[in-house]
């Protein structure tokens, strides 16, 4: 008797050995002991997680930064601390309004996040590709981006409501003029600057501290779509902007960025004419140069976009010794919205991710949760 004709269920029901679902013979239904078919099934009625509300089309890679020039007489922080010392980092780009599947390549802000794998820790630098934002009060953000959003009842996004927010909120006139203007659609991520946009501060070996801009400056010159260019490549090439930044680097073209600082001591702070930590507002080059500190390269492409670029979690509040922060209240608020937007899109031990997790020994309280898998913080106490 062949195989075929010796496999039987339990009705006596010959069952085909070379299936690749089990069934009640050739034409039968299935059987419930098909447990890889209901496994492959439930995984896949679960892959999707919640998306990022804001941000959530986006792009990313590794790579390192540089330090070319001096500034530990600003910041004691160890990646700056001698010239030519190297830090491995990751780097997201995005744009904003967007939901998943939408094009990158259109009118919009772009943000810009940084996350440096210190021997310290993390240091994230969260900023967009403008050196502003629309609001300096954090209690309007989520009003701000309802109005970039699909309206509640006909679900697309109108340009009335933008208008309307922006009409009611006369502190966002800068950022809407460098939304308009050419810097609105770059062409594609590596062609654009970015910016930490808020204020923070640097305390260096004495602990006396500074406030600082963070300038991220494209090696690659700036350039960008016309209206009509971008209007056509979001329907031709939606993912123009994610294609060129891994096609450069797969084909060994590094995009490279040069940061610069901005300095203002306590007593320019008090004296300055407008609130230095409005992040509405500029600090003028004149008054406070660019200071070169050194070189951002992207020289490698995520192994799997989803482990690292869709689960790569930034926020504010990842800070190092020689960095910190200032009393801009946006920011104060981004430290707590961003951790805690990370905890529901991807569980409370999201840090301990491969892409989000720090190159160094960690101490922390944090124990149990979904999706701990490490020594759950058992080791010994000293």
């Amino acid at each position: 008797m062949s195989e075929k004709k010796r496999l039987t269920n339990l009705s006596g029901i010959p069952v085909a050995s070379n299936d690749t679902s089990k069934t009640a013979g050739e034409r039968g239904p299935l059987l419930f002991e098909d447990y890889q078919l209901f496994e492959k099934m439930a995984h896949f009625n679960r892959e999707r997680i919640p998306e990022r509300v804001v941000h959530a089309v986006g792009a990313g890679a590794f790579g390192t930064f540089t330090v070319t020039q001096d500034i530990t007489r600003w910041t004691k922080a160890k990646l700056f601390s001698e010239v030519g010392k190297t830090t491995p980092l990751f780097t997201r780009f995005s744009t904003v309004a967007k939901s998943k599947g939408g094009p990158d390549i259109y009118r919009d802000l772009r943000g810009f996040a940084v996350k440096f794998y210190t021997e310290e820790g993390n240091w994230d630098m969260t900023g967009n590709n403008t050196p502003v934002f629309f609001v300096r009060d954090p209690y309007k953000f989520m009003d701000f981006i309802r109005s970039q959003k699909e309206h509640p009842k006909e679900h697309w996004r109108q340009d009335a409501m933008w208008w309307d927010f922006w009409a009611h909120s006369p502190e966002s006139l800068h950022q809407v003029t460098i939304l308009m203007s050419d810097r609105g659609v770059p062409k594609g991520f590596r062609k654009m600057n970015g910016y930490g946009s808020h204020t923070y501060s640097f305390i260096n070996a004495k602990d006396e501290r500074v406030w600082c801009k963070l300038h991220f400056k494209t090696e690659q010159g700036n350039d960008f779509f016309t209206e009509e260019e971008s209007q056509r490549m979001a329907g031709v090439d939606p993912d123009y902007s994610t294609k060129d930044l891994y096609s450069a680097i797969a084909r060994g073209d590094y995009p490279k960025w040069r940061l610069y600082v901005q300095i203002m001591t306590d007593e320019e702070a008090a004296e300055h004419e407008w609130n230095p930590f409005d992040l509405t507002k500029v600090w003028p080059h004149g008054d406070f140069p660019l200071h070169e500190v050194g070189v951002m390269e992207l020289n490698e492409n995520p192994e799997n976009y989803f482990a690292t670029v869709e689960q790569a979690a930034f926020s504010p509040g990842n800070m190092v010794p020689g960095i910190s922060w200032s009393p801009d209240k946006m920011l104060q608020a981004r430290i707590l919205s961003y951790a805690d937007t990370h905890r529901y899109r991807l569980g409370v031990n999201y840090e301990l991710l491969p892409v989000n997790r720090p190159r160094v020994e960690v101490a922390s309280y944090a124990r149990d949760g979904f999706m701990r898998f490490d020594d759950n913080g058992g080791g010994s106490v000293n």
